[in-house]
C-alpha cells in the first residue's frame, strides 16, 4: 500500500473513499453516482472537475467454462493476492497461462518457483508478441529451460470444467490438465462509464484526450490506463497500458485541474521485463507495425557481451536496431539478454524522444568500464551496422 486513505486524509487533505464505486455520470449537471461496494443506496456527488482514472480490465473472452473456479485475471493488487491464496490453499499441480505478454511470462516464471508444472499457451509463433518473432524466439528458448512447456500457434477456445471448477484448458489441438489459470491475454481499457456519458473514445476503446489530459467536455479529464496517448515515432493516437505511462499522464492531469499548466507529450512504447535469467527491453516500433505503415527500413541483429568479454560475469546480449531508409531515423530497438541488458533500452528511448538519426546516436558520449560493457557497448554496436544500411 503506497497510501491509506488516513494518510491521504491527514497528510493531504484529501478524502479518500475506498469501498466506493462509481456507477453513473451525469456530465451535463456535473455529478457522478456513487454507491458503496456491497450495497446501499446510490447517491449523486457534485464536481466542478472530474478525472477519470478507471485504469484496465484484464481481457476475458467470452468462451465456455471462461468464469469457472481457477481461473483468474491478474491486474491488480487484489487479484495477485487471490493467486497467492489459492497457490498456497489449493496446492495445485499443473497452472496453465494463457497468453504470453508480460504479465503471462513472469506468472509462469512464478509457479514454476512455487513447484507448479507449467504450460504456456499462445496463438503467436513466438511469446512477447511486443518483439520480433526473431527476438521473441530467444524469450521462448529461456521459458523452456526453466522447464515452461510452450504451445505456440495454438488458440484458446475454451475450458472444460467439473463441479464448477476448472479442470483443463482446450485450444483448437489439445486439452492441457489444469488446476489453476492464469489469463495473461492483455488488457482493454475500463473506459465503458466514459462511454455511457457521451465522451469520445479513441485508439482501442480508450477515452479520447488532449496533450493536456483534457476530454472533449470542460472540465472534465482522463489519465492512466483508461486514457489515450500519442506515439511520437509514427506520431499517430496510440494507446499502452504501463505504470510508467499512467504516472505520466496522472501527474500532468493533476497540475492542470489544480490551475497550472501541463501538458504529455506522449509515449515511444518502452518497456522491459524479467523471465527466468533473462531481460527483456523493447522501445519504438517493430517490423509488423513498419510493414503495417509503409514505411522503408532497415534492421541489423548484433550479438555480444554485458560486460567485457574477459571480465567475469559477462553474459550474452542481443539488441536489435530498425532504422528509416534515407533519413537514417531511428525507428526502434529490442534487446534480450543476461542481467545488465535490459535497462540499455534507456538509451534508445532516449534518442527516440530526441528523434535522432543513427548517425547522431553512434556517436553517444557513453560510459565504459570492463564490468559495465565493452568498448563498444553492445547498443553502439548495433547501431554501427545498420547505419551500414541506410
Amino acid at each position: 500500500m503506497a497510501r491509506t486513505p488516513q494518510v491521504f486524509r491527514e497528510e493531504y487533505d484529501i478524502d479518500a473513499r475506498v469501498l466506493h464505486e462509481a456507477i453513473q455520470l451525469d456530465l451535463g449537471r456535473r455529478q457522478v453516482r456513487v454507491q458503496k461496494v456491497g450495497g446501499g443506496e446510490p447517491w449523486w456527488e457534485p464536481f466542478d472537475h472530474l478525472l477519470i482514472a478507471t485504469g484496465a480490465v484484464p481481457i476475458r473472452p467470452d468462451l465456455p467454462g471462461i468464469h469457472a473456479r481457477g481461473i483468474y485475471g491478474v491486474n491488480t493488487l487484489q487479484s495477485g493476492i487471490d493467486v497467492r491464496r489459492a497457490v498456497d490453499e489449493d496446492r495445485p499441480q499443473r497452472g496453465v497461462i494463457v497468453g504470453g505478454g508480460y504479465v503471462g511470462l513472469e506468472m509462469a516464471e512464478g509457479l514454476r518457483l512455487r513447484g507448479l508444472d507449467v504450460a504456456l499457451v499462445e496463438r503467436l509463433p513466438q511469446v512477447m508478441g511486443t518483439l520480433d518473432p526473431d527476438m521473441g524466439a530467444l524469450v521462448s528458448d529461456a521459458l523452456r529451460q526453466a522447464g515452461v512447456d510452450l504451445y505456440l500457434n495454438e488458440t484458446l477456445s475454451g475450458f472444460d470444467v467439473s463441479d464448477g471448477r476448472v479442470r483443463a484448458v482446450v485450444t483448437d489441438r489439445r486439452a492441457l490438465p489444469a488446476d489453476l489459470v492464469i489469463l495473461g491475454m492483455g488488457v482493454r481499457p475500463n473506459a465503458s462509464l466514459a462511454a455511457d456519458a457521451g465522451l469520445a473514445l479513441g485508439e482501442r476503446g480508450s477515452i479520447r484526450v488532449n496533450e493536456r489530459m483534457q476530454t472533449g467536455v470542460e472540465g472534465v479529464w482522463a489519465a492512466g490506463d483508461c486514457a489515450q496517448s500519442y506515439h511520437l515515432v509514427t506520431r499517430r493516437p496510440f494507446y499502452v497500458a504501463l505504470a510508467t505511462v499512467a504516472t505520466k499522464q496522472g501527474r500532468v492531469a493533476g497540475i492542470n485541474l489544480g490551475g497550472g499548466h501541463a501538458t504529455f507529450p506522449g509515449v515511444v512504447g518502452t518497456a522491459v521485463s524479467k523471465v527466468c535469467a533473462v531481460e527483456v527491453a523493447r522501445t519504438g516500433l517493430q517490423e509488423r507495425e513498419l510493414r503495417d505503415l509503409g514505411w522503408d527500413y532497415a534492421t541489423a541483429t548484433i550479438r555480444s557481451h554485458t560486460r567485457a568479454g574477459y571480465y567475469p560475469g559477462a553474459g550474452r546480449i542481443t539488441v536489435k536496431l530498425l532504422a528509416e531508409k534515407g533519413s537514417g531515423r531511428l525507428l526502434g530497438g529490442q534487446i534480450v539478454g543476461a542481467e545488465g541488458a535490459a535497462k540499455r533500452i534507456d538509451i534508445l528511448a532516449t534518442a527516440l524522444h530526441a528523434g535522432f538519426t543513427v548517425g547522431d546516436v553512434v556517436h553517444l558520449d557513453l560510459g565504459y568500464a570492463p564490468p559495465f560493457s565493452p568498448v563498444w557497448d553492445p547498443v553502439l554496436a548495433a547501431v554501427r551496422q545498420v547505419l551500414k544500411l541506410v
